[in-house]
């Protein structure tokens, strides 16, 4: 779904130099109208793995594929059966202190706009409000014939339900709900939509190999082109869905800085770029704006 760069880290604020916090409390400062980009790396203190390594390198085989969820039912077997098992850090996970801290930017008004390429929620329940989900949200599921609506846990009932014998496995948590889980997965029982009763149930979020919905891509790169800055925060940007927004920024004359990491696909468009915990520079770049 959405690929990010980032560890999980130390949130004790000495870990940030002071140097590197007056430089991102500089560039907060003097862009008032900023535009926030997250990936998987403000998530991971919340106990939401992440895709990629410091490299940009995959650090498991890469996610489903949209295609091959639509046209296998075997593959949706494998899917469901695995989210049956790893769902349970998403949707326990709770707000960390890079989400925290962006809510309270927001509130604080140095936060126009935060476009989010992960599906967990988590900006939102932290407080932000002015959030646009570029890849959807994890808790939702939608028939792909009829699109009605269904809230994920609801449907997570039915398939422990349905096939109880799997609630008694255990795996590695995986990012967006996955779980590393390799077993025979051919008695795994999937329903189809209890309202048109055909239709294929797909979580409400991107898969790779689909589109970002246009109406979403529209507004958030309204957001980028009105903006007096962009902010990358916990994102390698090694998808193009992501990268297009450093793109359009850049183009626009419009600065760049982030805060990741590792590397990322769009380092040479940063004005200014810090490698340091996440969660902990964002605590103190707070801070020092309160």
């Amino acid at each position: 779904m959405h690929p990010s760069s980032s560890s999980r880290a130390d949130t004790d604020h000495s870990i940030v130099d002071d140097v590197d916090v007056d430089a991102l409390v500089a560039f907060v400062r003097a862009h008032p109208r900023l535009v926030v980009l997250t990936g998987a790396g403000v998530s991971t203190e919340s106990g939401i793995p992440d895709y990629r390594d410091a490299a940009g390198d995959w650090k498991r085989p890469p996610p489903m594929q949209h295609q091959r969820f639509m046209q296998s039912h075997a593959s949706r077997q494998r899917y469901w059966a695995r989210a049956l098992v790893g769902f349970k850090a998403l949707s326990e996970a709770r707000p960390g202190p890079a989400h925290l801290a962006l809510a309270r930017l927001e509130a604080l008004g140095h936060v126009h706009t935060l476009i989010t390429q992960n599906v967990d929620g988590l900006h939102q329940r932290a407080g932000n409000r002015r959030v646009i989900d570029l890849h959807g949200r994890a808790e939702l599921v939608r028939c792909m014939s009829c699109q009605a609506l269904r809230m994920r846990h609801d449907l997570h009932a039915e398939l422990e339900a349905s096939n109880p014998h799997w609630l008694e496995l255990d795996a590695v948590a995986g990012p967006d709900g996955d779980a590393d889980l390799e077993v025979d997965f051919s008695d795994f029982r999937v329903p189809s939509c209890g309202r048109c009763g055909r239709g294929v149930l797909k979580p409400d979020v991107v898969f790779f190999g689909d589109s970002v919905p246009a109406a979403r891509v529209e507004a958030a790169l309204a957001a980028v082109s009105d903006a007096d800055a962009l902010l990358v925060v916990g994102s390698s940007l090694m998808v193009y869905s992501g990268y297009r927004f450093a793109r359009v920024a850049a183009r626009g004359g419009t600065p760049i800085a982030c805060l990741n990491l590792g590397r990322t696909r769009a380092d040479d468009l940063f004005t200014l770029k810090l490698e340091k915990p996440i969660g902990a520079s964002l605590s103190a770049l707070v801070a020092a704006l309160s």
